[in-house]
């Protein structure tokens, strides 16, 4: 059964480039392109910033360095970490990376990672602050629900919100939803993750030890249960595709009563834990991607790729350094379609590494960048655009790193 329905979608606002989803890939995408001088609209569906890393209390700012002293990811994803730390950090503090006096001679393999946890509220906010300082336009509780399309380009993205139902145009998309919901729109090539993602169920609570985040389940697939099912116990015998309204519903109602449970249970020799914080969103972390030019892969570690738009280390493992290609970004079947953080293009045992706020956040610069030099990222210039990245902080090749002392 189903109801044939018929609109006439007025055109509400159009922009140089539409930035569709306000994580971290996003956050960071918008920001790159407004500073370019473009007019950007960033779409998100919340009423807050950040995605996971806030609103899915995820609020762990994985590695910038490769654990052996050496800093890999640069540009807008150093300046978000030390912004999500600014007003003072949660935990986490790595003071041979952060302080002022810190030189890279003295950084070992022996010191703390240049990771960071931070208050998932204060970076929200602080990161609006700064996408309206560079005059970017944010439009929250907006779902992007459809595309028109013209030929091989996306002409408007269909949205909705407390408006109603309306499109707005633009010259480029980006698409940083999480979901790689705009390409499926478009009906770029895409691809679903088979594996499924576990439940999880992490939130902030205070008691007689303090406040602390209680991470509860698991966020990230531990790689044992992925190769030999013998990984810790789950919160629940299912997986989740994160692609289906009504398992989203039961996966959060499932994520609430082991939350729950979780704190009768503590209570028994914490009685005056009260929660100060749950998710709002699903803390699902993979779910569809690009089928890209290029698929990054784990074999790509320390080899040289000749479009790279930036560098990310492996969150899991010391040691590995990739160079993230701009080609793993787009689909030549959408010219101006380009994609940013867990929507780009990898395998996926890689895809549980570029899912991380630092990989959104370098994929997410190097989206809006791109989206800012034109409209068809099949001739995007890549000279230009690796210069452009480099003058705003980017390394780009492992080879340029400085040589350690």
């Amino acid at each position: 059964m189903s109801i044939l329905e018929s609109f006439t979608t007025p055109i509400s606002e159009q922009c140089d480039v539409l930035v569709c989803g306000g994580g971290v890939a996003g956050i960071s995408a918008a920001l790159a392109a407004a500073r370019a001088g473009k007019r950007v609209i960033l779409l998100e569906k919340q009423f807050m910033l950040g995605g996971l890393a806030t609103a899915g209390l995820i609020t762990i700012y994985l590695p910038l360095c490769d654990g052996y002293g050496r800093q890999v990811s640069f540009g807008i994803a150093e300046e978000l970490l030390r912004l999500s730390v600014s007003m003072g950090a949660e935990d986490k503090y790595p003071a041979n990376w952060l302080d002022a006096d810190s030189t890279p001679a003295q950084r070992t393999v022996d010191d703390p990672r240049f990771e960071v946890q931070f208050n998932p509220q204060l970076f929200a906010i602080l990161a609006e602050q700064e996408l309206l300082k560079a005059g970017a336009e944010i439009l929250y509780g907006t779902y992007a629900v459809a595309v028109s399309t013209k030929k091989d380009r996306i002409e408007s993205v269909i949205v909705e919100n407390k408006s109603g139902r309306q499109a707005i145009c633009a010259g480029a998309v980006v698409d940083a939803t999480g979901d790689c919901d705009i390409a499926a729109f478009a009906q770029a090539p895409t691809e679903n993750f088979r594996q499924g993602n576990v439940l999880a169920a992490w939130y902030y609570g205070v008691d007689d030890r303090g406040y602390n985040l209680n991470m509860l389940g698991f966020c990230d697939i531990p790689e044992s249960e992925k190769k030999n099912r013998n990984g810790p116990p789950l919160l629940a015998n299912k997986r989740f595709s994160g692609l289906d309204g009504k398992e989203l519903s039961q996966m959060v109602q499932s994520a609430h009563a082991s939350t729950l449970q979780d704190i009768i249970k503590k209570r028994q020799k914490h009685p005056t834990l009260m929660p100060t914080t749950i998710a709002t969103i699903p803390q699902i972390r993979m779910t569809r991607r690009i089928v890209g030019e290029y698929t990054m892969c784990t074999g790509d570690d320390h080899k040289y790729i000749a479009d790279s738009v930036g560098m990310v280390s492996d969150w899991r493992k010391r040691g590995p350094v990739y160079e993230v290609p701009f080609t793993s970004l787009y689909s030549a079947q959408v010219k101006n379609l380009i994609c940013a953080g867990r929507c780009t293009a990898a395998t996926e045992d890689m895809w549980d590494l570029m899912r991380v706020i630092p990989c959104c956040a370098v994929t997410g610069q190097a989206a809006g960048t791109a989206a800012a030099l034109g409209t068809d990222f099949t001739k995007t210039d890549i000279l230009q655009l690796q210069k452009v990245l480099q003058k705003n902080g980017v390394v780009l090749h492992e080879k340029d790193l400085p040589v350690q002392l």
